[in-house]
């Protein structure tokens, strides 16, 4: 364990073999797993577990309270998982009494400078979040997405896995997985094909999502048939089958879609 003299780590506070850098403050609910390393500035509030391996930059502040008018100082949490990286004035918040409690953060992340996740946020493995990405509270984004600089996202909103998110988008409904979203507000374009192939996912694989992203986004009868449609003529796919079952949770949510032409 390597602890720089101006940090201040407040009895309570469960430490592995982690390294703490200059000005760092800890707080006593804090919980830091062997390996993580905090570079200097850092401030860790209320119950905060992170996972070994995980490194932290100047000025981030993890674990703070919700921005909540209803917060009332409940024991709740953040947990991010072990090997993100979180990069200068990130901010996660912890989650509320009313949305569950917990601000999840999967592992090996990449949250790059000013990123935002607010209270009961869910976020996946290996996400990539571009420079002041930002999510309002009760968002789940799924493993492997990519949120572009400056985009926002709309609470309660869901980003489905290897789904990409355009610069300074504006997303105030749920991208399907392996979708690629731009604009504000944000439109759906197509799949992430850029990212599919970058994650080596095979020529049939992404021929099939190709296929049903068509079929299901055609102008042809109502939505519920063209799922079924999908389901008979690609449901041996599992990447389509987990896209029918995104689309099918929705509840009351919205569901992105491509702009029709002549809009």
């Amino acid at each position: 364990m390597k602890i720089h003299p101006t940090a201040i780590v407040e009895d309570g506070a469960a430490l592995g073999d982690v390294e703490i850098g200059p000005y760092c403050q800890i707080g006593p609910s804090a919980s830091l797993e062997d390996g993580v390393v905090l570079k200097s500035h850092v401030v860790i509030e209320g119950r905060t577990q992170i996972g070994a391996g995980t490194v932290v930059h100047p000025f981030s502040v993890l674990g703070g309270a919700p921005q909540h008018l209803q917060y009332k100082d409940e024991p709740t949490e953040l947990v991010i998982g072990a090997n993100n990286i979180i990069r200068e004035h990130v901010t996660m918040n912890r989650g509320t009494a009313s949305g569950g409690g917990v601000t999840h953060i999967g592992e090996g992340g990449f949250f790059m400078t000013g990123a935002h996740v607010a209270h009961d946020c869910t976020v996946g493995e290996r996400v990539i979040f571009a420079n002041n990405a930002t999510l309002g509270g009760h968002v789940c984004v799924g493993s492997y997405a990519f949120l572009g600089g400056l985009c926002a996202i709309h609470q309660f909103s869901r980003i489905g896995e290897y789904a990409f998110v355009g610069g300074c988008a504006a997303v105030t409904s749920d991208i399907i997985p392996f979708g690629s979203a731009v604009g504000n507000h944000a439109k759906l374009v197509g799949l992430n094909l850029v990212g599919l192939k970058r994650r080596n996912f095979s020529r049939e694989a992404i021929g099939n999502l190709r296929s049903a992203y068509k079929l299901l986004f055609s102008d042809q009868g109502v939505f519920r048939e063209r799922i079924e449609v999908v389901r008979q003529e690609h449901g041996c796919c599992p990447y389509v089958v987990r896209v029918l079952e995104f689309v099918e949770t929705s509840g009351s949510r919205a569901l992105m879609t491509p702009e029709r032409s002549g809009k």
